[in-house]
């Protein structure tokens, strides 16, 4: 056994089944040793880009909450996994990229492909390995794969130079146990901090639950729930929590922030406590800091001490597991009515539910309303960033958790498409849709050949308006229409496009046209459909809460502005 084969093995024993990449120079051995292992081995998918191959293991990851594993070669190969990983630690997406790098007795001499990927990635990964003996690969593995998964999960990179991947093994033995000294994640909250949270919570009128992407990370939705329903309070999520509770819950909010409901928004802003779950006080959900929810109260759920008294102070911070704190928190807080509470905030859901205006073309929530519909929810749904993220945060109705895959704190463009190529892989049984944008989804067309070539089929419903329409929209309300950098035009044909890959496109230009495409895309399972949707260019996402501002100023419609 060599390192590389030391490497494979060790993945297997971790219960990898399947390595999203692009081989190269240094990564070849690697690439032998998946060559030997044949049919029955760990399976290969060769992505078109390094970061394809990174977003995919952020999709296998969100859909299952296993970890991803992508891998590249030296220098450009390792360059491009970067965004990737940039994007998983903002996200908390438990991922392990291994990059091949050149032999350790070149390294430092700027040989050919060299970079320094540690270095590179230190600010963006939760640690970094580098491979300097065959014999210590299979601990490497087992505490990469314990770092990535535990705690606040993130992306953990594995640097294997050449000669460590062809050099023998002299005993190979995968550890049962790991230890890591001074990594103890806390799982159980402290539990006087329980007792201060629970009467917190007996002396709260307006309580709040604010839920972030942690709920759905710990598995947690179920004591989320319990929670709620003892305490009757209403539940909004973040964009990264989208799924923790179901949309159809008569305690559900939706989603606040910058273009989160009105109701939400309104909601916190007069609550007198809001029990945060998993989330991080991020400035696209609270906008102004002095203003937002001003007279609340604060408990903080949350995992990683970082995140505690980061933004906003907590009146008290439970620390630990999300799963298990709220079932602790459940069987401590009193039961309660709020019905006053509840009833005011039944009034704003009638006067202020999500609307969009028909005028006789393609409107992009009319598209997600559809697939929501015809679907019954029941689908992954991934998306790119942009103004069809928002859309398909508002608009589709979410029932499960990890049914949602977005870029939420990095915010990349290109994400969407090879999310879902990943999420399909890791769930090869469940129908999974991206809605994307022409200028997002230009970012890594590409792996329509990775789509086609190994058989995952997804359906793509892509928002063409010519232009980068979130930027458009901002030029337009702050910047006097002063458009820059941002007319896409009609370059490519989608569906052209797509028959060049093999692929079915189909083009849709009128409203009546939504359902039929839509319901033929549903029947067409043997390879990816992309569905070239030519939407309103003029429509912007509403609400809106302008940057840095607060619920005071959301605009609910382009000239209507109504605080709660």
């Amino acid at each position: 056994m060599n390192g590389a084969e030391a490497l494979l093995e060790s993945l297997r024993r971790e219960g990898v089944d399947v390595i999203f990449g692009i081989s190269g120079g240094q990564a070849l051995p690697i690439y032998d040793a998946l060559a030997k292992e044949g049919a029955g081995g760990i399976r290969n998918i060769l992505t078109r880009h390094e970061q394809g191959a990174a977003h995919m293991a952020e999709g296998y990851a969100k859909s299952t909450g296993k970890v991803g594993v992508c891998l590249a070669t030296s220098g450009p190969g390792a360059t491009n996994l970067v965004t990737g990983i940039a994007d998983a630690i903002l996200d908390s997406v438990p991922m392990v990229a291994i990059t091949g790098q050149v032999p350790t007795t070149f390294i430092g001499t700027d040989a050919f492909q060299e970079a320094d990927i540690m270095g590179i990635t230190m600010p963006i990964v939760k640690h970094s390995f580098q491979v300097r003996s065959p014999d210590e690969v299979a601990d490497i593995v087992k505490k990469a794969f314990f770092l990535a998964r535990s705690g606040r999960p993130g992306p953990v990179l594995i640097d294997m130079p050449r000669d460590m991947s062809i050099a023998p093994v002299k005993s190979y033995r995968f550890p049962e146990e790991v230890s890591i000294r001074g990594y103890v994640p806390r799982v159980s909250p402290d539990p006087a901090g329980v007792e201060a949270a629970a009467a917190l919570i007996a002396a709260a009128e307006k309580p709040v639950i604010y839920a972030g992407g942690g709920v759905i990370i710990a598995g947690a939705q179920a004591e989320l729930l319990s929670l709620a329903e003892k305490i009757n309070a209403p539940v909004t999520t973040t964009l990264m929590g989208r799924g923790a509770i179901p949309d159809r819950h008569p305690l559900a909010l939706h989603m606040l922030g910058m273009h989160g409901t009105a109701y939400a928004n309104w909601a916190v802003g007069e609550s007198d406590l809001l029990i945060a779950v998993g989330a991080r006080f991020d400035d696209r959900v609270t906008g102004d800091l002095k203003k937002f929810a001003p007279h609340a109260k604060v408990i903080h759920l949350e995992v990683d001490p970082a995140e505690v008294n980061k933004n906003r102070a907590a009146q008290a911070a439970l620390m630990g597991d999300a799963k298990e704190t709220l079932a602790l928190l459940a069987q401590a807080a009193p039961k309660k009515d709020n019905s006053p509470w509840l009833e005011k905030i039944s009034r704003w859901k009638r006067d202020q539910p999500l609307r969009y205006h028909k005028n006789g073309q393609i409107k992009p929530q009319q598209v997600v309303e559809e697939i929501s519909r015809i679907t019954g929810g029941d689908i992954i749904l991934a998306s790119d960033v942009g103004q069809h993220q928002m859309w398909a945060a508002q608009f589709f109705q979410f029932n499960h958790p990890r049914q949602w895959l977005t870029s939420g704190g990095l915010g990349t463009m290109g994400f969407g498409f090879p999310a879902a190529i990943g999420a399909k892989v890791a769930n090869p049984d469940k129908e999974v849709w991206v809605i994307t944008g022409d200028g997002s989804f230009q970012m890594n067309l590409q792996e329509l050949a990775t789509s086609a070539v190994y058989g995952i089929p997804i359906k793509i419903a892509l928002f063409n308006n010519k232009s980068l329409g979130m930027v458009k929209q901002w030029q337009e309300l702050f910047y006097d229409k002063r458009y820059q950098g941002i007319h896409l035009e009609n370059v490519p044909d989608y569906v052209k496009l797509a028959e060049a890959y093999g692929l079915a496109g189909i083009k849709i230009t009128d409203p009546a046209q939504v359902v039929p495409a839509l319901e033929k895309a549903r029947q067409i399972n043997d390879r990816t459909v992309l569905l070239d949707f030519h939407v309103d260019p003029n429509e912007h996402v509403y609400p809106m809460i302008p940057g840095g501002q607060s619920v005071a100023e959301m605009r609910l419609q382009p000239d209507e502005r109504r605080d709660g």
